[in-house]
This record gives structure tokens, sequence and C-alpha cells, in this order.
């Protein structure tokens, strides 16, 4: 029956709630800009981890690791030139 109850699965999705509701503070929060930003990077990076390692395996399999992390540069890839593009364009006014 252990086998058959995803416990690391409902825990993965409670963490989540609380990472995420700890982010939602910082809307309701009297927090300083400084505090703000610590504290959305901070759950930001845990849950990006916990979503990684609990949701999508990324430590389970030893066969397709190079794979794995192959695409998972990509993605920060493709993120980063994203953002970095939004605000290139729309920030920094290189538009026409």
């Amino acid at each position: 029956m252990k086998q058959l109850f995803p416990v690391r699965h409902v825990i993965g999705y409670i963490a989540s709630l609380v990472l995420s509701a700890a982010a939602l503070a910082v809307i309701y929060g009297d927090f300083s800009h400084a505090a703000n930003i610590a504290i959305l990077v901070v759950t930001a990076l845990i849950q990006a981890s916990l979503q990684l390692f609990l949701f999508m395996h990324i430590g389970e399999s030893a066969d397709t690791k190079k794979e794995l992390y192959i695409n998972i540069a990509y993605a920060l890839f493709v993120g980063l030139v994203t953002i970095f593009g939004t605000l290139f364009i729309f920030v920094w006014g290189w538009y026409s």
C-alpha cells in the first residue's frame, strides 16, 4: 500500500502551497523592498528545486542525467533570453 500512495508528491504539493503563500505574503505584508526581493528569490529557488526533484524526478535515473541537464540548461537559456530580450525592447527603449 505504501507504494500506491504518492507520499512524496503530496509533501511536494503541500510544500509548494506553503512556498506560494510565503511569496504571497510579499503583496500583503509591509516589508522593505530588500526583504520583498529576498523573500521572492528564496521562495522561487526553493520552489524550482522542489519541482525539479519531486515532480520531474531529476535525481532518479542515472542513465539520462546528461540529457536532463542539457534540457535544463536550454530552458534556462530560453528563459533568460526572453527576460532580457523583453527588458531590452520595452524598458531600455530599443524599439523603433
